[in-house]
């Protein structure tokens, strides 16, 4: 089978490593593509959003599969692009509709999904530029901090969460008639702050049944101790200590079931990934957002634990027999530690050589932002690349990680020293 995977970081890289070990894999394609995909599958270089000229590649390159990494083709309809063209209407098309993907699209829409189908989340509002009076006086009805969301996509920038009112007012004023995040920010979300520690979820489903992947938590901020600005994510962790078969059960009862409930109630034939991000509150989950897609990087911890063929299992969604599948999980520790480019995620340099790559010999390195120049492999974005290690232990793990890490040099280079620490 001819594959092509859209996207170019390291959740993609992930599949790409993952993908190429089936024998049902013939040839494999990414695009964009990164330095980290080019060694073991063909780089496209187009755009996720030129739906025109994936077409092209798809049909030049007979390709049989896409698995759609990011959510913004899914946002702008790529799996009605798919479908609606006899050229393309048998390609099996890994990721949910326009609509379904709305549940990342549109925090309006995932709350009011929430709501609808009595899945624990925080309590919350939403206000436009004509209620801004409104949202004033409702913001004065909270407790702090204030938690503000885009209500469409700001490249996971859209989420502000401040202390001070007189601060926060002056923030929702500029999302909403300033247009701070753009068209994504012309309806604001405000939400109740929930206090508790933070892990990822992620199902994946054929339209009937969902199979739940193993659970991760990921650290956003910039400085250790979790500190400074958020970030895309800084490393990862797999399995999540805390969660035992108590709190498992209560998410499997509480959230996982009537999400997939809801999604069939409303008609949605949902065929991908289904990222719920949770947080613990005092022994009780509950969901802060969803995503249509794998969480980066979490991606990079999860899918190294999956012992199952990963072809086999696409096929499955495709042809809505996920039921026939059972998980073969890894039962040892992954963590996962993210350098970056000095700056980030404020302004960064690219450009810079990463040297060392060759001397990785206990962790897998997944690629994020890098590509080819010459016969060098350069940095090219705010996430550079990512280590992962496995072992019996989260010590064992994180050292195989943080001693590759030591091996790899580029300028400017960072990374957090205490990915785990709170566990």
């Amino acid at each position: 089978m001819n594959i092509l995977i859209l996207g170019s970081g390291g959740r993609e890289h992930t599949f790409c490593w993952k993908l190429s070990q089936s024998p049902k894999c013939q040839n494999l394609y990414v695009s964009p593509g990164n330095a980290g995909t080019a060694a073991i599958a063909t780089n496209l270089g187009i755009p996720v959003l030129d739906f025109k000229s994936i077409k092209v590649a798809v049909i030049k390159n007979n390709i049989q599969m896409v698995i759609v990494g990011p959510e913004a083709p899914l946002v702008e309809g790529i799996k009605e692009f798919f479908q609606s063209d006899s050229q393309l209407s048998k390609v099996s098309l890994i990721g949910p509709n326009s609509e379904a993907a709305k549940l990342e699209g549109s925090k309006s829409f995932a709350k009011k999904f929430m709501n609808k189908y009595k899945i624990p989340t925080a309590k919350y509002s939403e206000f436009t530029s004509s209620s801004l009076s409104q949202a004033f006086k409702f913001l004065e009805t909270m407790t702090p901090p204030y938690v503000l969301k885009a209500d469409g996509l700001a490249g996971g920038k859209g989420v502000l969460i401040i202390e001070d009112i007189d601060k926060a007012k002056k923030e929702l004023k500029s999302m909403l008639l300033n247009r701070k995040f753009g068209k994504a920010s012309e309806k604001v979300v405000i939400e109740e702050f929930l206090n508790g520690i933070e892990l990822s979820c992620f199902i994946i489903s054929d339209g009937k049944t969902g199979i739940t992947f193993p659970m991760a938590k990921d650290y956003k901020k910039i400085g250790e101790a979790d500190t400074g600005l958020n970030t895309g994510g800084m490393g990862a962790v797999s399995p999540v200590p805390f969660v035992d078969i108590e709190f498992q059960k209560k998410i499997d009862e509480k959230i996982i079931k009537p999400t997939l409930r809801g999604l069939k109630s409303e008609n949605m034939l949902y065929q991908g990934f289904i990222f719920i991000g949770l947080i613990n509150v005092d022994g009780e989950p509950m969901v802060i957002e969803y995503n249509v897609r794998m969480g980066d990087p979490e991606t990079e911890v999860v899918i190294p634990r999956i012992k199952n063929d990963f072809v086999s299992l696409f096929q499955a969604v495709s042809n809505q027999n996920l039921k026939t599948i059972k998980l073969k999980i890894d039962k040892r520790v992954a963590v996962t530690v993210m350098s970056v480019s000095g700056g980030y995620p404020e302004k960064y340099n690219k450009g810079y050589a990463i040297k060392g790559l060759e001397n990785i010999k206990d962790a897998i390195i997944f690629h994020s932002g890098t590509i080819i120049e010459g016969d060098k492999v350069v940095t090219n974005g705010g996430r550079v690349l990512t280590l992962t290690g496995l072992g019996n232990s989260m010590q064992e793990a994180l050292k195989k990680s943080y001693n590759g890490l030591k091996e790899i040099q580029f300028k400017e280079m960072y990374y957090r020293n205490d990915i785990g620490f709170d566990l």
